[in-house]
Parts: structure tokens; C-alpha cells; sequence
């Protein structure tokens, strides 16, 4: 039997859980929820009580929280571990997934992204001020995670482990424009290590089309 995977075609978090599926061998059946519509099925609250995505099904053992997900699929499936061994690269991947989190999801997805880039392409309404107020934040932060990775080809070590799926779902939406493609090139752990994530069949085969 498949596990199910409820998720939200454009978000960064349910494509987060599709690239380590992906990275897991891990078949999934899709189902699509969009936690925007105010018409999502009142049977949706039972399985995730805030009504966001995603939702993950295994077998009846049901997940929501795109941390929990990643490390149950790391954990209870077969495959290349998606988590160091040693203790401080082990500390740094969930430090890294941490300020994602934290600091990059809102400035460089839901104002850069979203304004410059998502509500365009669909024709709806965008607000030139949230994304160069998104670009503008997201220098930091950008510094931030370029101190804090490897150098090693990935952000932990030479492997990849799941705060590269964390964070790079994110840089994905983020580089889409050449102004944010060239601040990213301006920090050359990250530019080395995204050019490097970005041709993994994981993220090249789970990239929304809008």
C-alpha cells in the first residue's frame, strides 16, 4: 500500500516531504488539499486540526508537521540516511532547518516569491513594497546560512542531508528572478551548493509548473 501524502501542489513545505520521498524511493499517493480554500472538506480538520498542509498517512500512522514527516520517512524507510552521524553535523542540519523556519520562509517565499514572482503569473493582485521589503531582509539571512554551511558541497558535510530538501525548496522559488539570483551568487558556499542541489533528480522532478 502507498503512503499518502496531503499537500498543496505549490507549497514549499509539502514539496519539502516530495523531495525526500524522492530521495527515499519512497511511492506516494497525492492527494491535493488547498489550505487557502475556504471549501476544503470539514473532514480534513481530522487529520490535521490547524488545517494546513502537509499530512502524512503511513500505513494509518498520521503525520502533519514537515519536520516530523522528514525524519520519519529518514528513519522508517530503507535508503541513504538523509541525517549525519556525528553529533555536531547532526546539530547543525537541525540548526539550519531552525532558522528556515524561522527567518527565510516568510521574507524570501511569501514576499519576495509570492509578489514578485507567484501572483503575476496567476494575474492576482501583488504588492511591489512586500517584495522588495522580502529581498531587502533576506541579505541577512542569506549571510547567515552562508556562515553556517559546510563548504562542502552541501550545507552539513558532503552528503545531503534533510535540511538541504529544507532549504532548498525555498531557494527554488527564491532564484527564480535574475535580482535574487544574483544576491544569492554573492555568497559562494551557497551558490556552490545550490548549483550542486538544484540538478538532484529529487528537485528537478518535484518542481511545480505555474
Amino acid at each position: 500500500m502507498k503512503a499518502i501524502l496531503y499537500g498543496y501542489e505549490f507549497s514549499v513545505y509539502c514539496r519539502i516531504v516530495s523531495m525526500v520521498c524522492h530521495e527515499k524511493s519512497i511511492e506516494i499517493e497525492w492527494r491535493e488539499i488547498n489550505p487557502f480554500d475556504d471549501n476544503a472538506p470539514d473532514s480534513y480538520g481530522k487529520l490535521h486540526p490547524f488545517r494546513r498542509v502537509p499530512v502524512f498517512i503511513d500505513n494509518g500512522f498520521t503525520l502533519y508537521e514537515t519536520v516530523a514527516i522528514t525524519r520519519y520517512l529518514d528513519e522508517a524507510f530503507p535508503g541513504p540516511s538523509l541525517q549525519p552521524k556525528d553529533p555536531r553535523r547532526r546539530a547543525r542540519m537541525a540548526q539550519i532547518i531552525s532558522v528556515v523556519d524561522a527567518y527565510v520562509y516568510w521574507p524570501l517565499v511569501r514576499q519576495f516569491f509570492s509578489h514578485r514572482v507567484f501572483r503575476p503569473r496567476l494575474g492576482s493582485p501583488a504588492d511591489e513594497k512586500e517584495a522588495s521589503a522580502g529581498l531587502e531582509a533576506s541579505k541577512p539571512i542569506l549571510a547567515a546560512l552562508e556562515n553556517l554551511a559546510s563548504g562542502e558541497g552541501y550545507l552539513v558535510s558532503d552528503q545531503p542531508s534533510l535540511a538541504d530538501f529544507h532549504l532548498g525548496a525555498m531557494i527554488d522559488y527564491f532564484a527564480m528572478t535574475e535580482e535574487s539570483a544574483a544576491l544569492l551568487g554573492q555568497f559562494p558556499k551557497l551558490r556552490t551548493w545550490w548549483s550542486r542541489l538544484e540538478q538532484r533528480d529529487s528537485v528537478v522532478e518535484t518542481r511545480p509548473v505555474f
